[in-house]
């Protein structure tokens, strides 16, 4: 029997956050596809990443919510648990929670709809609040290239050794640990490492979304393409080059396949011309998103047309992602769409070969740490 003095306790008592920690929920194979992402933050708000797409920065009561959503509770232990915290009554906390759970469910399998307009959700500009961690990883897991790949498209050889499949698996089980629910493996051609496959399988374990930029040509062979589909892979970045038949192949066999795909395109002086064309070919292959960047400022003008003309083929712009080497550094020019410099350092950070923790692609004067020799907590600080 709870005594006055506890009674009164338990009334008063102050309003303890959950434990700051991330939790991973994937839905069951034959299931619509669904991969929430929930990071809890120390004040016990929530940032809430859906699909590796959109991100929902939650109040503590939010949070919560989400919190039994990716744990399965069923809605009258939910309830119970937030009555408690919360000091309200155990049918409004059910109301409650059911209404959320129903409308994010809703927001999965609707990706059009506007979380701010349909979750009536306070509009947050890109970037612009605090993380205790990035979104995103960028691992660039070699500076190769194949063979014949022109010179101005090859990163600046700044380190000395590639990691092994072992020391990017500490890295991966370090950026989780850290919060980072999402890794995009990069390069040079992240595909001339025999590993990948198995640097996917093991990202994908852990709980970390996985993406992979990539030319695509090794994914035209139909075994390799689907050894890396087995693996589990989220999200294919292809880097087109319009130039090439052989880039065009690659991307006709991956489009029917069950993988996201971004196309990547980078408009340079001479494809300018084309980019209509471009765009329209791409549309016919069933794109539907893309990323754009310039190699000189030459094409800028072009750069600020082309979204309504992406738009008008039924394509989604993306503007965030990481993008190849060019003649010019590609983050600087993709500024046309002001969101790409805002979020470097802060939405996402890169990782050289070598481990070296960059803000950015192309940073290399502003050094963080190394991945994996220095603790999360240092490289962090020198973040901020």
């Amino acid at each position: 029997m709870t005594s006055l003095g506890e009674f009164i306790q338990e009334q008063f008592h102050h309003v303890h956050p959950l434990t700051a920690e991330t939790h991973h929920f994937q839905s069951a194979p034959g299931e619509p596809p669904c991969r929430l992402h929930l990071r809890l933050e120390p004040d016990g708000s929530g940032v809430l990443i859906v699909n590796a797409t959109n991100v929902l920065h939650l109040n503590p009561t939010a949070a919560e919510f989400a919190y039994h959503m990716v744990k399965g509770s069923p809605p009258e232990k939910a309830a119970r648990d937030i009555a408690r915290r919360y000091r309200t009554s155990r049918a409004t906390a059910q109301k409650d929670y059911i209404d959320f759970r129903d409308s994010l469910q809703t927001m999965i399998t609707r990706p059009d709809l506007d979380p701010s307009d349909y979750m009536d959700f306070d509009r947050v500009a890109p970037h612009s609040q605090p993380l205790s961690a990035p979104l995103r990883l960028d691992c660039a897991l070699t500076y190769r290239l194949p063979p014949g790949t022109q010179a101005e498209y090859a990163p600046t050889k700044r380190v000395e050794r590639e990691l092994t499949t072992s020391e990017w698996h500490t890295i991966l089980d370090k950026a989780w640990a850290a919060g980072i629910p999402h890794v995009a493996f990069t390069g040079g051609e992240a595909t001339l490492r025999d590993d990948l496959p198995t640097l996917i399988a093991l990202a994908r374990k852990i709980g970390l979304v996985t993406s992979l930029l990539s030319d695509g040509l090794k994914l035209s062979d139909l075994p390799y393409r689907h050894t890396l589909l087995q693996t589990g892979l989220d999200h294919l970045l292809f880097i087109l080059q319009p130039d090439l038949p052989a880039s065009w192949d690659a991307l006709a066999a991956l489009m029917p396949e069950d993988l996201y795909t971004t196309v990547h395109l980078t408009v340079t002086p001479q494809n300018a011309g084309q980019a209509g064309e471009i765009l329209q070919r791409l549309a016919k292959l069933g794109v539907k998103s893309l990323s754009l960047s310039a190699s000189d400022a030459s094409v800028h003008e072009l750069m600020h047309k082309l979204p309504g003309q992406v738009a008008g083929l039924g394509m989604t712009l993306r503007w965030d992602l990481p993008v190849p080497y060019s003649a010019e550094n590609p983050v600087a020019h993709e500024t046309v769409a002001d969101q790409v410099a805002s979020g470097a350092g802060k939405a996402w950070l890169y990782v050289e070969p070598d481990g070296d923790v960059l803000p950015a692609q192309g940073e290399a004067d502003h050094i963080l740490g190394n991945f994996l020799k220095d603790p999360w907590e240092k490289i962090h600080q020198n973040q901020l």
